[in-house]
This record gives C-alpha cells, sequence and structure tokens, in this order.
C-alpha cells in the first residue's frame, strides 16, 4: 500500500485542520519512491511529524497507539457537513453515505498501515514505538482527559471493526451521541482575538469538576438555577438568568456546577468578558445551528456610569433585529443588583447642564436587568451558617480534627481574612488541608 495514495482518496475529509501531520506523512512517502530521495531528510522530516504526534499526544493524554489515536482525532473533530449532519440526526439514507464509505475504506487502510518498509530502508523504528507507546502517567489537570477517553475508546473499538459498514457505524454513532469537533468534546470555550477581525472560540482545558452536591448551603437558589436549566436543555422555555448578592457565596461555582451537571445532556458554555461584547453576534451565528445548547457565561457584571457596552448586551438578549436562537441563554454573575452604577443626578428629572430627561437614564439602566426574566439573590451568610459550611467542608474533606477545634480556628480565620462568606470557609479548608501532614 502507499500512503500517498490513501491519503489522496480522501474527500469529505481531505481537508481537516488537524491534517496537517497526515499530509506531510503523504509528502514524505511521496519522496521515498523518488529516485533523487535523501535518506537524512527523509529521516528528519519523519522525525518532526513524530515529534507533533507526541506533542498532541501529551496535550491529550493518549496512550498505546498514537498513530490510530491521531486518526481517530481527525475523524471526530473534523466539522464536515457530514459530521455535523450525523450529530443532529445520526446517519441517514443518503448519497453523501457513499462519499463516507469511501472514506472510511482508506481510514481503515490507514489505521493498519505497514511503516515496516519504509522503518527498514532508513533504519528508523519510530513508528513502531508510537504503534506501541506507553505514556508517562500524568495528573489529569495536565490533560484534557475528558477529550483524552472518548479518542482512546472510539480509537480502539475503530482498530477492531472488520468492515467499513462497521467502521461508519462506529464513527456516526459517535456523532450523534457526542457531537463532533471541540463542541463535541469539551465543556466551555473562551472567546480570542487573533487579530481585530477575526474571533476564535477556543475550549477551556481542565474546567473546575466541581458539582452542585459540593456547594453547601444555598438550596433554594440551587433548586431555581437546576428548574431554569433543565427546561432550557430539554428544550421547554427558559429565562436568561443573573446571579446577583454578596462576593463569595457561590455564585460563579453555581454556574460551573451547573454545566458539569448538564453537561451530558449536550450544555456547553462560552466566557465572555464585557469588552468582548462587541463579538457576541459573531459567536452567536456560529453556535446557533448547532445540536447543543449553550450558556454565555458573564462573570462579575457591572458597568460604571461612562461604560456603553452594556448597549451590546441589551441588543442581544433582547430588542435586535434578529431574534436570539432557541439553543442559547445568558447567565451572569454580579455584586450589582442593578448591574450599571447609577448616581444621585440620575435621579434629577430636570438638569439644565446635562441631559434634559434625567429619569430616561435611570430607565435605560434598569431595562438591562430587566431583560434576566430569572434574577437569584445569594445573600452573606450568617455566623452560624458560615460555621456550618466550614464544618460540611471539613467532613467531605476528610479532616479529622475535633469539632470545636475546627470551629475555634474558623472563628480566627474570619476575623484575619474576609469576613463570613463561603469562599472564607473554603479557604479556611485549604488551608487546614495545606497543614495537615
Amino acid at each position: 500500500m502507499i500512503l500517498d495514495k490513501i491519503i489522496s482518496e480522501l474527500l469529505i475529509y481531505g481537508d481537516a485542520p488537524q491534517s496537517d501531520i497526515l499530509v506531510e506523512m503523504g509528502n514524505i512517502f511521496s519522496a521515498f519512491r523518488s529516485e533523487n530521495r535523501v535518506d537524512s531528510q527523509l529521516v528528519r522530516d519523519i522525525f518532526k511529524q513524530i515529534r507533533k504526534l507526541l506533542i498532541l499526544a501529551t496535550d491529550y493524554g493518549f496512550d498505546k497507539n498514537l498513530w490510530q489515536n491521531y486518526l481517530t482525532f481527525l475523524l471526530i473533530t473534523d466539522e464536515t457537513p457530514f459530521a455535523v449532519t450525523c450529530e443532529k440526526t445520526g446517519a441517514k439514507d443518503g448519497t453523501v453515505n457513499e462519499f463516507a464509505m469511501s472514506d472510511f475504506s482508506a481510514f481503515m487502510k490507514l489505521f493498519h498501515f505497514d511503516f515496516s518498509e519504509i522503518e527498514n530502508a532508513l533504519q528508523i523504528d519510530c513508528f513502531s514505538k508510537i504503534s506501541h507507546y506507553r505514556a508517562i502517567h500524568k495528573k489529569e489537570l495536565m490533560y484534557n482527559k475528558n477529550v483524552s477517553e472518548k479518542v482512546q475508546t472510539l480509537s480502539e473499538a475503530l482498530a477492531q471493526a472488520d468492515t467499513v459498514q462497521e467502521f461508519f457505524r462506529l464513527v456516526t454513532d459517535f456523532y450523534r451521541d457526542f457531537g463532533v469537533g471541540m463542541f463535541g468534546l469539551n465543556k466551555a470555550f473562551r472567546i480570542v482575538e487573533s487579530d481585530p477581525y477575526t474571533t476564535q472560540l477556543k475550549p477551556i482545558n481542565n474546567m473546575e469538576k466541581i458539582m452542585l452536591s459540593d456547594l453547601v448551603g444555598y438550596e433554594n437558589q440551587k433548586k431555581m438555577l437546576v428548574e431554569n436549566t433543565r427546561a432550557f436543555v430539554e428544550g421547554r422555555k427558559a429565562n436568561n438568568t443573573l446571579l446577583f448578592g454578596d462576593s463569595g457565596t457561590g455564585k460563579s461555582s453555581s454556574i460551573k456546577a451547573i454545566v458539569n451537571e448538564f453537561y451530558p445532556q449536550g450544555l456547553r458554555m462560552i466566557e465572555i468578558y464585557k469588552h468582548q461584547f462587541k463579538n457576541l453576534s459573531e459567536v452567536i451565528a456560529r453556535i446557533k445551528n448547532r445540536n447543543y445548547k449553550f450558556i454565555i457565561y458573564m462573570d462579575d457584571l457591572s458597568f460604571e456610569d461612562f461604560e456603553i457596552e452594556y448597549k451590546y448586551l441589551k441588543a442581544v438578549i433582547e430588542g435586535g433585529v434578529e431574534t436570539k436562537p432557541d439553543n442559547i441563554l445568558i447567565y451572569a454573575t454580579s455584586n450589582r443588583r442593578h448591574l450599571i452604577k447609577e448616581t444621585w443626578n440620575d435621579r434629577n428629572d430636570m438638569e439644565y447642564t446635562a441631559e434634559i430627561h434625567r429619569s430616561d437614564t435611570v430607565e435605560e439602566k434598569l431595562s438591562l436587568v430587566s431583560r434576566f426574566g430569572c434574577t437569584i439573590y445569594y445573600a452573606k451568610p450568617s455566623y452560624q451558617e458560615y460555621l456550618d459550611i466550614v464544618l460540611k467542608l471539613a467532613e467531605k474533606s476528610g479532616i479529622s480534627m475535633e469539632r470545636e477545634a475546627i470551629i475555634s480556628g474558623a472563628r480566627q480565620w474570619e476575623l484575619k481574612h474576609n469576613g463570613v462568606s463561603g469562599r472564607t470557609a473554603q479557604q479556611y479548608i485549604n488551608h487546614l488541608l495545606g497543614n495537615t501532614p
């Protein structure tokens, strides 16, 4: 089999975003058959691609057969029209399936390609080594475990496929069950402006794995958030949500937890900062036709009276010409109830030195909050509630100190730090864990 000929047979997957290694490998094998080949240059070119595979393996914690893991990674990250359609409806009858079958037949050949000829000719063994790779054990935070497990599980199944029909079923079932591309593999994303005219979404790897059960107290608040989010992911009507109140009370943690809870049902999160609100329309246009539910997350949202970015947000949430898609909600946290700073001058209905009707300014500022149909208040805990949070966190963390000693330390801790709050309680527990042998 000739590697570059197999690669040239790819039609649907011939231009995958991560296909540079595959393309270069094809070029290398083409040069290998040339009468004027230079073996030393071929070895350098091969090692360059092997280094890329090793970097990819490190980023995603790949193990065993890195070549097959890479090919699987290509299949599930390339957002082809065929893959996106399968994501929404599963595999359906159509002529495109014939093209897909042809591509999958080529992938089966690539999966089981024999590199021994080029290894023997150039006296190298790197392909053999990456086919039986033993990765160094890494902490979970060092790579994207969620992606790693999905790629390796599918890779092993595809390697065992006996027919192209089975290969087709495995890939299309994956698209239907998990999705395709970065939205299918990751929970959360951030906006990256590579230049003034280009906006990209980048996955947030290793998002905090906090669950709602890890958040002590605020049961009513969590219940409201769960009910609204469940309605959203189940395709029923739901509201944009504002979590407001005192700092350190778990507002941001609640939203991270809700994403973790509903991720299996297709919930994803995009984090955005107020200086990026001008990119909101572009982001929404990109995600509105995908088979996921998206929370656009704005943390610590507030505006000074001279900031006008809130106007972009108002237009997107409600009031713009284009209706906000049903698969998108805005979730925001803030220490301010009304989000936009209001001054006493705003209350003066007549002021000849500035605006004539200041009450209009008040209405404009308050109208942003009114666009959040669900508002949830997170109040600072009472002193006893603070101590209860400390004790429950200590129990969850396996701290074996006496109850009275924990309480005494918690009292001293809050006096020296930021007062009573869930955050202060967690910081105290972190202190205990860091000083426990």
